[in-house]
Protein backbone atom coordinates (compact mmCIF):
# COMPACT_ATOMS: atom_id res chain seq x y z
CA UNK A 1 0.00 0.00 0.00
CA UNK A 2 1.33 3.40 -0.97
CA UNK A 3 1.94 5.63 2.03
CA UNK A 4 2.10 8.87 0.00
CA UNK A 5 -0.37 9.62 -2.79
CA UNK A 6 -2.09 12.56 -4.39
CA UNK A 7 -5.58 11.25 -3.62
CA UNK A 8 -6.76 8.64 -1.13
CA UNK A 9 -10.19 7.22 -2.05
CA UNK A 10 -12.29 5.28 0.43
CA UNK A 11 -14.70 2.85 -1.23
CA UNK A 12 -14.39 1.05 -4.57
CA UNK A 13 -18.03 1.18 -5.64
CA UNK A 14 -19.39 3.37 -8.41
CA UNK A 15 -18.58 6.67 -6.71
CA UNK A 16 -15.02 5.81 -5.71
CA UNK A 17 -14.13 3.96 -8.90
CA UNK A 18 -15.30 6.75 -11.20
CA UNK A 19 -13.39 9.38 -9.23
CA UNK A 20 -10.27 7.17 -9.20
CA UNK A 21 -10.36 6.67 -12.97
CA UNK A 22 -10.91 10.34 -13.71
CA UNK A 23 -8.17 11.58 -11.40
CA UNK A 24 -5.66 8.96 -12.55
CA UNK A 25 -6.37 9.85 -16.18
CA UNK A 26 -5.19 13.37 -15.34
CA UNK A 27 -1.90 12.16 -13.90
CA UNK A 28 -2.69 11.99 -10.19
CA UNK A 29 -1.54 9.05 -8.09
CA UNK A 30 -4.52 7.33 -6.48
CA UNK A 31 -4.87 4.83 -3.66
CA UNK A 32 -8.36 3.33 -3.52
CA UNK A 33 -9.36 0.95 -0.73
CA UNK A 34 -12.44 -1.02 0.18
CA UNK A 35 -13.31 -2.83 3.38
CA UNK A 36 -14.87 -5.69 1.43
CA UNK A 37 -12.66 -8.28 -0.30
CA UNK A 38 -13.69 -7.06 -3.76
CA UNK A 39 -14.24 -3.97 -5.87
CA UNK A 40 -17.61 -2.82 -7.20
CA UNK A 41 -19.43 -2.10 -3.97
CA UNK A 42 -23.03 -3.30 -3.97
CA UNK A 43 -22.91 -3.61 -7.78
CA UNK A 44 -20.31 -6.39 -7.54
CA UNK A 45 -21.34 -9.50 -9.48
CA UNK A 46 -19.80 -12.94 -9.79
CA UNK A 47 -20.31 -16.40 -11.22
CA UNK A 48 -21.83 -18.66 -8.57
CA UNK A 49 -20.86 -22.27 -7.93
CA UNK A 50 -23.34 -23.39 -10.59
CA UNK A 51 -22.06 -21.18 -13.39
CA UNK A 52 -24.67 -18.42 -13.24
CA UNK A 53 -23.77 -14.76 -12.89
CA UNK A 54 -25.48 -13.37 -9.80
CA UNK A 55 -25.60 -10.09 -7.88
CA UNK A 56 -24.74 -11.02 -4.28
CA UNK A 57 -26.13 -7.70 -2.97
CA UNK A 58 -29.39 -7.81 -4.88
CA UNK A 59 -30.32 -6.86 -8.46
CA UNK A 60 -28.68 -3.86 -10.06
CA UNK A 61 -30.40 -2.72 -13.24
CA UNK A 62 -28.67 0.04 -15.16
CA UNK A 63 -30.87 2.73 -16.70
CA UNK A 64 -30.34 6.41 -17.47
CA UNK A 65 -31.56 9.33 -19.54
CA UNK A 66 -28.06 10.79 -19.49
CA UNK A 67 -26.37 10.15 -22.81
CA UNK A 68 -23.03 11.32 -21.43
CA UNK A 69 -23.31 8.98 -18.43
CA UNK A 70 -23.84 6.03 -20.78
CA UNK A 71 -21.05 7.25 -23.08
CA UNK A 72 -18.61 7.48 -20.19
CA UNK A 73 -19.33 3.97 -18.89
CA UNK A 74 -19.19 2.58 -22.43
CA UNK A 75 -15.44 3.16 -22.32
CA UNK A 76 -15.22 0.23 -19.94
CA UNK A 77 -17.93 -2.18 -21.06
CA UNK A 78 -20.00 -3.47 -23.92
CA UNK A 79 -23.72 -3.66 -23.25
CA UNK A 80 -26.59 -6.10 -23.42
CA UNK A 81 -30.02 -4.55 -24.10
CA UNK A 82 -32.36 -5.27 -21.20
CA UNK A 83 -35.66 -3.70 -20.13
CA UNK A 84 -36.59 -4.66 -16.59
CA UNK A 85 -40.11 -5.90 -15.92
CA UNK A 86 -41.68 -6.56 -12.53
CA UNK A 87 -44.82 -8.36 -11.46
CA UNK A 88 -46.55 -8.07 -8.09
CA UNK A 89 -48.44 -10.91 -6.45
CA UNK A 90 -51.88 -9.66 -5.43
CA UNK A 91 -54.08 -12.45 -4.18
CA UNK A 92 -53.49 -15.27 -6.66
CA UNK A 93 -52.66 -12.97 -9.56
CA UNK A 94 -49.30 -11.71 -10.79
CA UNK A 95 -49.90 -8.28 -12.31
CA UNK A 96 -47.68 -5.55 -13.79
CA UNK A 97 -46.09 -3.01 -11.47
CA UNK A 98 -45.96 -0.01 -11.92
CA UNK A 99 -49.75 -0.10 -12.13
CA UNK A 100 -50.94 0.20 -15.73
CA UNK A 101 -54.11 -0.47 -17.73
CA UNK A 102 -53.52 -4.24 -17.73
CA UNK A 103 -53.03 -4.22 -13.96
CA UNK A 104 -56.38 -2.53 -13.41
CA UNK A 105 -58.24 -4.67 -15.90
CA UNK A 106 -56.90 -7.88 -14.35
CA UNK A 107 -57.69 -6.84 -10.77
CA UNK A 108 -61.15 -5.39 -11.33
CA UNK A 109 -62.30 -7.30 -14.43
CA UNK A 110 -62.63 -4.09 -16.40
CA UNK A 111 -62.02 -3.18 -20.02
CA UNK A 112 -60.24 0.12 -19.58
CA UNK A 113 -58.19 1.67 -22.36
CA UNK A 114 -56.18 4.87 -22.72
CA UNK A 115 -59.36 6.89 -23.23
CA UNK A 116 -61.01 5.72 -20.01
CA UNK A 117 -58.22 4.91 -17.54
CA UNK A 118 -57.75 8.48 -16.32
CA UNK A 119 -61.41 8.68 -15.37
CA UNK A 120 -60.97 5.50 -13.35
CA UNK A 121 -58.08 6.98 -11.39
CA UNK A 122 -60.09 10.11 -10.75
CA UNK A 123 -62.99 8.04 -9.44
CA UNK A 124 -60.89 6.15 -6.86
CA UNK A 125 -58.28 8.68 -5.73
CA UNK A 126 -58.46 10.38 -2.34
CA UNK A 127 -57.31 13.98 -2.89
CA UNK A 128 -54.67 15.03 -0.36
CA UNK A 129 -53.14 18.47 -0.02
CA UNK A 130 -50.42 18.96 0.99
CA UNK A 131 -48.61 15.70 0.21
CA UNK A 132 -46.55 15.29 3.36
CA UNK A 133 -46.17 11.52 3.59
CA UNK A 134 -45.87 8.53 1.29
CA UNK A 135 -49.41 7.58 2.24
CA UNK A 136 -50.61 10.98 1.05
CA UNK A 137 -48.87 10.55 -2.30
CA UNK A 138 -50.30 7.10 -3.02
CA UNK A 139 -53.85 7.82 -1.85
CA UNK A 140 -53.84 11.03 -3.86
CA UNK A 141 -52.84 9.11 -6.99
CA UNK A 142 -54.63 5.75 -6.87
CA UNK A 143 -56.91 5.62 -3.85
CA UNK A 144 -57.35 3.31 -0.90
CA UNK A 145 -57.78 -0.13 -2.47
CA UNK A 146 -54.69 0.00 -4.69
CA UNK A 147 -52.78 1.52 -1.77
CA UNK A 148 -53.63 -1.50 0.37
CA UNK A 149 -53.01 -4.02 -2.41
CA UNK A 150 -49.61 -2.76 -3.60
CA UNK A 151 -48.01 -0.22 -1.31
CA UNK A 152 -48.80 -0.43 2.37
CA UNK A 153 -47.59 -3.98 3.07
CA UNK A 154 -44.52 -3.63 0.85
CA UNK A 155 -43.54 -0.36 2.50
CA UNK A 156 -43.94 -1.81 5.99
CA UNK A 157 -41.65 -4.70 5.09
CA UNK A 158 -39.12 -2.57 3.23
CA UNK A 159 -38.80 0.25 5.75
CA UNK A 160 -40.19 -1.18 8.98
CA UNK A 161 -42.55 1.79 9.02
CA UNK A 162 -46.04 2.58 7.81
CA UNK A 163 -46.24 4.84 4.72
CA UNK A 164 -47.83 7.48 6.92
CA UNK A 165 -44.51 7.67 8.81
CA UNK A 166 -42.29 8.16 5.75
CA UNK A 167 -41.50 11.24 3.71
CA UNK A 168 -43.45 11.78 0.52
CA UNK A 169 -40.25 11.29 -1.49
CA UNK A 170 -40.38 7.52 -0.95
CA UNK A 171 -43.53 7.16 -3.03
CA UNK A 172 -43.21 10.24 -5.22
CA UNK A 173 -41.11 8.42 -7.82
CA UNK A 174 -43.59 5.55 -8.27
CA UNK A 175 -45.39 6.22 -11.56
CA UNK A 176 -48.99 5.52 -12.36
CA UNK A 177 -49.28 4.48 -15.98
CA UNK A 178 -52.15 5.42 -18.25
CA UNK A 179 -51.06 2.99 -20.97
CA UNK A 180 -49.95 -0.64 -21.24
CA UNK A 181 -46.21 -0.02 -20.86
CA UNK A 182 -45.07 -2.70 -18.38
CA UNK A 183 -41.40 -1.72 -18.23
CA UNK A 184 -40.27 -0.83 -14.74
CA UNK A 185 -38.15 2.03 -16.09
CA UNK A 186 -38.81 4.25 -19.09
CA UNK A 187 -35.29 5.70 -19.48
CA UNK A 188 -33.88 6.06 -22.99
CA UNK A 189 -30.84 3.90 -22.12
CA UNK A 190 -31.61 0.55 -20.52
CA UNK A 191 -28.80 -2.00 -20.78
CA UNK A 192 -26.69 -4.33 -18.67
CA UNK A 193 -22.89 -4.64 -18.81
CA UNK A 194 -22.32 -7.52 -21.25
CA UNK A 195 -19.67 -9.20 -19.11
CA UNK A 196 -20.96 -7.97 -15.76
CA UNK A 197 -20.36 -5.02 -13.48
CA UNK A 198 -17.21 -6.43 -11.93
CA UNK A 199 -15.46 -6.64 -15.31
CA UNK A 200 -16.47 -3.04 -15.95
CA UNK A 201 -14.97 -1.94 -12.62
CA UNK A 202 -11.80 -3.90 -13.32
CA UNK A 203 -11.31 -2.04 -16.59
CA UNK A 204 -12.06 1.27 -14.89
CA UNK A 205 -9.45 0.70 -12.20
CA UNK A 206 -6.71 -0.83 -14.36
CA UNK A 207 -4.42 2.17 -14.61
CA UNK A 208 -0.75 2.60 -13.70
CA UNK A 209 -1.59 5.53 -11.42
CA UNK A 210 -4.19 3.55 -9.42
CA UNK A 211 -3.32 1.28 -6.50
CA UNK A 212 -6.31 -0.87 -5.48
CA UNK A 213 -6.35 -2.47 -2.05
CA UNK A 214 -9.33 -4.54 -0.87
CA UNK A 215 -10.02 -5.94 2.58
CA UNK A 216 -8.71 -2.70 4.10
CA UNK A 217 -10.56 -0.79 6.83
CA UNK A 218 -10.16 2.96 6.40
CA UNK A 219 -10.41 3.61 10.11
CA UNK A 220 -7.44 1.35 10.77
CA UNK A 221 -5.18 2.95 8.16
CA UNK A 222 -6.37 6.55 7.91
CA UNK A 223 -3.41 7.83 9.93
CA UNK A 224 -0.84 5.88 7.94
CA UNK A 225 -1.62 7.31 4.50
CA UNK A 226 -0.47 10.78 3.51
CA UNK A 227 -2.55 12.32 0.72
CA UNK A 228 -3.10 15.75 -0.77
CA UNK A 229 -6.83 15.04 -0.79
CA UNK A 230 -9.25 12.38 0.48
CA UNK A 231 -12.41 11.24 -1.29
CA UNK A 232 -14.70 9.48 1.16
CA UNK A 233 -17.69 7.38 0.05
CA UNK A 234 -18.44 5.58 3.31
CA UNK A 235 -21.06 6.42 5.98
CA UNK A 236 -20.73 10.09 6.90
CA UNK A 237 -21.62 9.47 10.55
CA UNK A 238 -18.83 6.88 10.88
CA UNK A 239 -16.29 9.38 9.51
CA UNK A 240 -17.07 11.66 12.44
CA UNK A 241 -17.13 8.82 14.97
CA UNK A 242 -20.93 9.04 15.35
CA UNK A 243 -20.51 12.23 17.38
CA UNK A 244 -24.18 13.16 16.94
CA UNK A 245 -25.44 9.58 17.02
CA UNK A 246 -25.94 7.00 14.28
CA UNK A 247 -27.92 7.77 11.16
CA UNK A 248 -30.70 5.20 10.66
CA UNK A 249 -30.42 2.80 7.74
CA UNK A 250 -32.31 -0.22 6.50
CA UNK A 251 -30.31 -3.27 5.60
CA UNK A 252 -31.17 -6.45 3.71
CA UNK A 253 -30.53 -10.13 4.24
CA UNK A 254 -30.17 -11.91 0.93
CA UNK A 255 -31.21 -15.53 0.63
CA UNK A 256 -29.69 -17.01 -2.53
CA UNK A 257 -30.90 -20.31 -3.96
CA UNK A 258 -29.99 -22.38 -7.01
CA UNK A 259 -32.66 -24.53 -8.65
CA UNK A 260 -30.74 -27.13 -10.68
CA UNK A 261 -33.68 -28.58 -12.60
CA UNK A 262 -35.65 -25.37 -13.18
CA UNK A 263 -34.79 -23.58 -16.41
CA UNK A 264 -37.12 -20.61 -15.75
CA UNK A 265 -38.47 -19.85 -12.27
CA UNK A 266 -40.59 -16.77 -12.99
CA UNK A 267 -41.72 -14.95 -16.14
CA UNK A 268 -39.89 -11.67 -15.44
CA UNK A 269 -36.71 -10.54 -13.71
CA UNK A 270 -38.36 -9.56 -10.42
CA UNK A 271 -41.58 -10.46 -8.64
CA UNK A 272 -42.73 -8.30 -5.71
CA UNK A 273 -44.69 -9.67 -2.76
CA UNK A 274 -46.51 -6.73 -1.16
CA UNK A 275 -48.62 -8.78 1.22
CA UNK A 276 -47.31 -12.36 1.31
CA UNK A 277 -44.22 -13.79 3.00
CA UNK A 278 -41.48 -12.01 4.95
CA UNK A 279 -39.41 -11.17 1.88
CA UNK A 280 -40.21 -8.25 -0.41
CA UNK A 281 -39.20 -9.68 -3.75
CA UNK A 282 -37.54 -12.48 -5.71
CA UNK A 283 -35.15 -11.82 -8.57
CA UNK A 284 -34.10 -14.40 -11.14
CA UNK A 285 -30.70 -13.45 -12.53
CA UNK A 286 -30.88 -15.17 -15.92
CA UNK A 287 -33.43 -12.60 -17.06
CA UNK A 288 -30.89 -9.86 -16.32
CA UNK A 289 -27.82 -11.52 -17.79
CA UNK A 290 -29.35 -13.42 -20.69
CA UNK A 291 -27.45 -16.56 -19.78
CA UNK A 292 -28.51 -19.97 -21.05
CA UNK A 293 -28.40 -22.66 -18.36
CA UNK A 294 -30.37 -25.78 -17.49
CA UNK A 295 -30.84 -24.47 -13.93
CA UNK A 296 -31.47 -21.04 -12.48
CA UNK A 297 -30.37 -18.92 -9.53
CA UNK A 298 -32.67 -16.63 -7.56
CA UNK A 299 -32.44 -14.32 -4.56
CA UNK A 300 -35.03 -13.39 -1.94
CA UNK A 301 -34.69 -10.10 -0.05
CA UNK A 302 -35.50 -9.73 3.63
CA UNK A 303 -35.26 -6.10 4.82
CA UNK A 304 -33.97 -5.61 8.37
CA UNK A 305 -32.52 -2.96 10.66
CA UNK A 306 -29.20 -4.67 11.39
CA UNK A 307 -26.44 -5.28 8.88
CA UNK A 308 -24.62 -3.32 6.19
CA UNK A 309 -26.22 0.08 5.56
CA UNK A 310 -28.19 0.13 2.30
CA UNK A 311 -31.05 2.59 2.42
CA UNK A 312 -31.21 5.87 4.35
CA UNK A 313 -34.55 6.08 6.13
CA UNK A 314 -36.28 9.22 4.77
CA UNK A 315 -37.84 10.90 7.78
CA UNK A 316 -37.61 14.52 8.87
CA UNK A 317 -35.72 13.71 12.08
CA UNK A 318 -33.15 11.68 10.16
CA UNK A 319 -32.64 14.43 7.63
CA UNK A 320 -32.11 16.93 10.44
CA UNK A 321 -29.48 14.66 11.98
CA UNK A 322 -27.78 14.25 8.61
CA UNK A 323 -27.62 18.01 8.14
CA UNK A 324 -25.57 18.27 11.34
CA UNK A 325 -23.05 15.87 9.85
CA UNK A 326 -23.23 17.70 6.51
CA UNK A 327 -22.12 20.89 8.25
CA UNK A 328 -19.07 19.07 9.62
CA UNK A 329 -18.33 17.64 6.19
CA UNK A 330 -18.41 21.06 4.55
CA UNK A 331 -15.79 22.21 7.03
CA UNK A 332 -13.43 19.39 5.97
CA UNK A 333 -11.58 21.26 3.24
CA UNK A 334 -9.25 18.35 2.52
CA UNK A 335 -12.03 15.80 2.09
CA UNK A 336 -14.72 15.39 -0.56
CA UNK A 337 -17.78 13.37 0.48
CA UNK A 338 -19.62 11.69 -2.37
CA UNK A 339 -22.00 8.78 -2.82
CA UNK A 340 -25.00 7.20 -1.20
CA UNK A 341 -23.56 6.70 2.28
CA UNK A 342 -21.48 9.86 2.40
CA UNK A 343 -24.42 12.01 1.31
CA UNK A 344 -27.17 9.99 3.03
CA UNK A 345 -29.15 9.68 -0.19
CA UNK A 346 -30.40 6.74 -2.21
CA UNK A 347 -28.89 7.43 -5.60
CA UNK A 348 -29.50 5.29 -8.63
CA UNK A 349 -26.32 4.08 -10.29
CA UNK A 350 -26.34 6.75 -12.97
CA UNK A 351 -26.77 9.42 -10.30
CA UNK A 352 -23.73 8.02 -8.51
CA UNK A 353 -21.73 8.28 -11.73
CA UNK A 354 -22.89 11.83 -12.34
CA UNK A 355 -22.05 12.93 -8.81
CA UNK A 356 -18.65 11.23 -9.03
CA UNK A 357 -17.77 12.93 -12.31
CA UNK A 358 -18.64 16.29 -10.81
CA UNK A 359 -16.65 15.46 -7.68
CA UNK A 360 -13.67 14.58 -9.84
CA UNK A 361 -13.73 18.03 -11.35
CA UNK A 362 -13.96 19.55 -7.87
CA UNK A 363 -10.85 17.65 -6.74
CA UNK A 364 -8.93 18.60 -9.89
CA UNK A 365 -9.81 22.24 -9.29
CA UNK A 366 -8.90 21.91 -5.61
CA UNK A 367 -5.47 20.56 -6.53
CA UNK A 368 -4.88 23.25 -9.13
CA UNK A 369 -5.32 21.11 -12.23
CA UNK A 370 -7.28 22.20 -15.26
CA UNK A 371 -9.41 19.67 -17.10
CA UNK A 372 -12.40 19.63 -19.39
CA UNK A 373 -15.58 19.22 -17.39
CA UNK A 374 -17.51 16.06 -18.23
CA UNK A 375 -21.26 16.52 -18.53
CA UNK A 376 -22.85 14.81 -15.55
CA UNK A 377 -26.52 15.20 -16.37
CA UNK A 378 -28.55 12.03 -15.97
CA UNK A 379 -31.26 13.44 -18.20
CA UNK A 380 -33.88 13.22 -15.47
CA UNK A 381 -32.36 15.93 -13.31
CA UNK A 382 -29.58 18.45 -13.34
CA UNK A 383 -26.03 17.48 -12.43
CA UNK A 384 -25.76 16.51 -8.80
CA UNK A 385 -23.76 18.73 -6.47
CA UNK A 386 -20.42 17.54 -5.20
CA UNK A 387 -20.45 18.41 -1.54
CA UNK A 388 -23.82 17.79 0.08
CA UNK A 389 -25.70 20.90 -0.91
CA UNK A 390 -29.39 20.53 -1.78
CA UNK A 391 -29.16 16.88 -2.76
CA UNK A 392 -32.51 15.34 -3.78
CA UNK A 393 -33.81 12.40 -1.79
CA UNK A 394 -34.33 9.48 -4.15
CA UNK A 395 -36.30 6.46 -3.05
CA UNK A 396 -35.38 2.84 -3.46
CA UNK A 397 -35.56 1.31 -6.91
CA UNK A 398 -34.24 -1.76 -8.65
CA UNK A 399 -31.39 0.36 -9.87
Amino acid sequence: MRANVDVFIVGAGFSGAVVAERLASHGLSVLIIDKRPHIGGNAFDAIDAHGIRIHPYGPHIFHTNGANIAKYLSRFTEWRPYEHRVRAKVGEQFVPIPINIDTLNALYRLELDESTVEAFYQSVREPRDPLRTSEDVVLNAVGRDLYEKFFRGYTRKQWGLDPSELASSVAARIPTRTNRDDRYFTDSFQKMPLHGYTRMFERMLTHPHIDVQTGVDFFKVRKTVRARHVVYTGPVDAFFDYCFGKLPYRSIRFEHEHLPTTAVYQPVGTVNFPNDFEYTRITEFKHLTGQAHTGTSIVREFPQDEGDPYYPVPRAANEALYQRYAALALAETGVTFVGRLAQYRYYNMDQCVGAALKSSQYVLDKLGLQAEVESTSTGSERALPTRMRDNPVASRSSG
